[in-house]
């Protein structure tokens, strides 16, 4: 489980650092910026289309790179660039550092899907995978911790400083890791070179191989519920006249579900199967949402239960059953697939969240809307535990 640990680091850097920091810190570095409401318009826009441009980026070219250095080489770039905000004043060009940050997120994680695909057994892929991938909730600790223990005695430049230091040990840490890796298999950027697929494979694979395809529709569908849900719940509990605490206790449990669901779910999977896995997370947050929406007060808690054991972990499983099928860089480039993905379909949601709210001046019918969709990843892993999303060993291969 080393392995998974620091990747799960470098899931703090690039994602809890690099992508949530700046949300975490906002407030006071208003008090010193002149950041307006279209500065943070813009900085949510631009971070959340450079996040989808970097998994597209990893998608086509990123088999070219050998995905040790892609990691090295995502990591020094966030955190160089984690340290410079601190001294920024500047509202475009700290817009233009988390643009950057956000695209270097995603790289981050294709990489990182692809070394553990290649490093670790099939049977413990699934494990590695989702337990590194919780390291995004383990980044939303941190910041809390940041927020309440350092930034009031030190001043917000502290969090961003400090977030680099971390950094630094993280890339040292991994550099270690890699060496190690590499020593163990030789010859294994030639492998990387052999098994990936052109641009055209890849689209064609995510539409006609069916576990891509299915995959790509699960994450769709994860973006579509997830992003709305997180994105306007504060909104929602004030527009019901709930405590505002309320809104921060979500966030609370939702974090500390996240840490831990990494490991337990992706040791389901690779013990029970995928499928038994992914049927538990998405009923997980189909049940805590459905039942949000009916008594949002008493059941806000259990909803982000339900999304912290779902979001975080996703990924790692699904990338695992993936590489199932896949080979190792193959399973990169369909994991960055997954994410563009995901952000079209939190775009999706958010725009159609949008249209409910003004047309009806709440947003009840939001939250109902999402209920519903939660309901068909329920569904597809019904679908793939009863195993109808099996391709032949003759796909396998030709994979």
């Amino acid at each position: 489980m080393g392995m998974a640990a620091i990747f799960g680091m470098n899931q703090i850097i690039s994602h809890g650092f690099g992508v949530f920091l700046f949300a975490a810190l906002v407030p006071l570095m208003r008090e010193d910026i002149a950041l307006t409401h279209w500065h943070l318009a813009a900085i949510g826009a631009l971070s959340q289309l450079a996040y989808l441009g970097g998994a597209m980026l990893l998608g086509l070219i990123g088999h070219r790179i050998a995905a040790s250095k892609l990691l090295i080489g995502t990591g020094t770039v966030t955190t160089s660039l984690l340290a410079s905000i601190a001294f920024l004043s500047d509202p475009l060009v700290i817009t233009a550092a988390l643009t950057c940050l956000s695209a270097s997120a995603a790289i981050s994680w294709g990489a990182i899907v692809d070394v553990i695909s290649r490093s670790s057994s099939s049977e413990k892929s699934s494990t590695y995978l989702s337990t590194a991938a919780s390291g995004t909730a383990w980044g939303y600790g941190f910041n809390g911790l940041l927020i309440l223990l350092v930034v009031p005695l030190l001043g917000w430049q502290s969090g961003w400083l400090i977030a680099a230091a971390i950094g630094v040990v993280v890339i040292i840490i991994t550099l270690r890791m890699l060496g190690r890796l590499k020593r163990k298999q030789p010859g294994g950027e030639a492998e990387q070179a052999d098994s990936a697929l052109s641009a055209a494979q890849l689209l064609s694979t995510v539409i006609r191989q069916p576990v891509a395809l299915t995959a790509c529709l699960l994450c769709f569908f994860v973006g579509f519920t997830t992003m709305p849900f997180s994105n306007w719940l504060n909104t929602f509990l004030a527009e019901l006249q709930l405590p505002s605490a309320l809104g921060g206790l979500t966030w609370t449990t939702l974090g500390l579900t996240g840490m831990f669901a990494g490991f337990v779910t992706g040791k389901l999977a690779d013990s029970k199967g995928h499928g038994v896995a992914l049927l538990l997370i998405f009923t997980g947050f189909a049940t805590g949402l459905g039942l949000f929406v009916l008594d949002p007060g008493r059941f806000a808690l259990l909803a982000g239960v339900g999304y912290g054991m779902m979001y975080f972990p996703v990924w790692g499983i699904l990338a695992g059953w993936v590489s199932r099928y896949f080979a190792p860089t193959a399973t990169m480039q369909i994991s960055g697939f997954c994410m563009v993905m995901a952000g079209l379909g939190g775009a999706s949601g958010n725009l159609i969240a949008g249209f409910i709210s003004d047309s009806t001046s709440s947003l009840v019918g939001v939250y109902q809307l999402l209920a519903l969709v939660s309901l068909l990843p329920v569904a597809i892993a019904l679908w793939i535990l009863a195993g109808r999303s099996r391709i032949s060993d003759q796909q396998q291969t030709a994979a």
